[in-house]
């Protein structure tokens, strides 16, 4: 059960492009322990599983593998997408791939 759990924290984290260092810092945590628990060496407090769950907008039944993600959240996503494939750059041309993901990691982290 941990090693599923420091997967979907891995899996979320890096969907939102965050940094070990920063999810630690937003955990409250050093970044050895976030090293540690990503790598299932180290247990997750109830309060720390609950701060994940919050910072990620998902369920913790869902970091624990006990539920696959929340309807809300994949439609987030997809409207995300949807919002920002429709969007055009000031000149009228299409948003480059690199301005798309950073448009993306701003909006993730804003929403989250």
């Amino acid at each position: 059960m941990q090693t599923q759990l420091a997967a979907r924290i891995v899996d979320l984290r890096e969907k939102v492009n965050m940094s070990q260092s920063e999810l630690a810092k937003r955990l409250g945590i050093d970044k050895s322990s976030m090293n540690k628990i990503e790598k299932s060496t180290r247990k997750v407090s109830s309060e720390e599983l609950d701060k994940i769950a919050s910072i990620f907008d998902v369920s913790t039944d869902y970091l624990l593998g006990r539920s696959t993600p929340d309807r809300k959240h994949i439609e987030q996503e997809a409207d995300l997408d949807k919002a920002i494939d429709e969007s055009r750059s000031f000149d009228g041309k299409p948003i480059s791939d690199h301005d798309r993901e950073v448009v993306k990691k701003i909006l993730r982290g804003y929403f989250n």
